[in-house]
């Protein structure tokens, strides 16, 4: 008897986590080569904390340290985590983000494959509320020297008012918000540093290292390419209808795309499997979602960036999506099983 055929495929957790690191790492040395080696330092600390979390968290569960621990997956989180934030925010904000993202939002909820939030976006939104003046001190580009980012990681002794500059994202929304200023879109772009070409200086080369990796990945089908196309595209299309409006008010596509953390979100954040949506077309749903409530807090909310709120936002809402967008059983015409 011969039963139906099965496809083996050598995919383990470890292979697509290290897939997934690996990936990061264009966009790490551009990061390196615009702001210096503080960054390096800061995915030290953030990975040592990940797995000292882990494995604690794993002890204390009964949980086979050798299986899990190794798995890649505390690893991810810890880069993101570093990723996301200031690289010369203080050690122990990133060592706490990085432990409250493994046991709080990973462990408490069942740990891999168990977690409804992504943890990496709980951790910063924890932080960015919490720490609001710290999480906002980004260094300027060009500041690469390695010992006053020390300084400033370890003992806050460097004078951070002459090293860091608000973002690109910051800017433009506290200007735009004072109405007596009259400020616009180009106005601002021109007369603030951190701008470059389409958006942050130097951040916008380390957005194509993560438009590289991402390219990469979708090439070794680590995921579909639903995500990362609909949240870019409906991004872009959204900006762009506002922009051509009231081009003075509202910044366009490009500035959009190249600014904060789209492109690290489009490939590496709201792709994940655990926390996302699992069918086609809810995945489509899911990251245009994503997409509208990035440029909403963006535009109007009051912090600069928005990604992290816009993930947890649609994390809640996956069920409803998932449920919402399931496919009939194979042999009946209608969802449930109806024949």
């Amino acid at each position: 008897m011969v039963n139906s055929p099965h496809l083996h495929k050598p995919v383990s957790v470890r292979l697509v986590m290290g897939k997934v690191l690996l990936a990061l790492v264009p966009g790490i040395a551009i990061y390196v080569w615009f702001f210096g080696a503080a960054i390096l330092v800061q995915i030290a600390l953030a990975s040592a904390a990940a797995l000292a979390g882990e494995a604690a968290m794993l002890k204390a569960r009964g949980k086979p340290l050798e299986l899990y621990l190794g798995d890649g997956s505390a690893l991810v989180t810890a880069w993101l985590i570093a990723l996301a934030f200031p690289p010369i925010v203080p050690w122990w904000l990133t060592v706490s983000a990085t432990l409250f993202a493994i046991v709080i939002a990973k462990h408490l909820f069942g740990g891999l494959g168990q977690n409804p939030f992504n943890p990496a976006m709980v951790a910063f939104a924890v932080c960015i509320i919490a720490f609001p003046a710290l999480m906002a001190k980004w260094p300027a580009a060009g500041f690469t020297d390695f010992g006053a980012q020390m300084a400033i990681v370890f003992g806050g002794q460097a004078p951070l008012d002459a090293v860091t500059l608000a973002t690109p994202l910051d800017s433009l929304r506290t200007h735009l918000s004072l109405p007596e200023a009259h400020a616009t879109v180009a106005n601002v772009a021109r007369s603030e540093p951190g701008f470059g070409h389409f958006g942050g200086r130097g951040w916008e080369w380390v957005g194509l290292g993560w438009l590289l990796g991402g390219l990469w990945l979708l090439q070794q089908r680590v995921f579909t390419w639903h995500v990362p196309l609909a949240f870019l595209a409906v991004l872009a299309l959204i900006a762009g209808g506002f922009s051509l409006a009231q081009p003075e008010r509202f910044a366009g596509p490009l500035y959009h795309l190249a600014s904060g953390g789209t492109l690290l979100a489009a490939f590496f954040i709201l792709t994940d499997p655990v926390s996302g949506a699992t069918t086609p077309r809810g995945k489509l749903i899911f990251a245009a979602g994503a997409a509208l409530l990035v440029w909403i807090i963006r535009t109007f909310g009051a912090y600069p960036d928005g990604i992290a709120f816009a993930v947890l936002l649609m994390n809640l809402s996956v069920p409803l999506i998932d449920m919402g967008t399931q496919p009939p059983v194979f042999g009946h015409k209608r969802k449930g099983g109806a024949p």
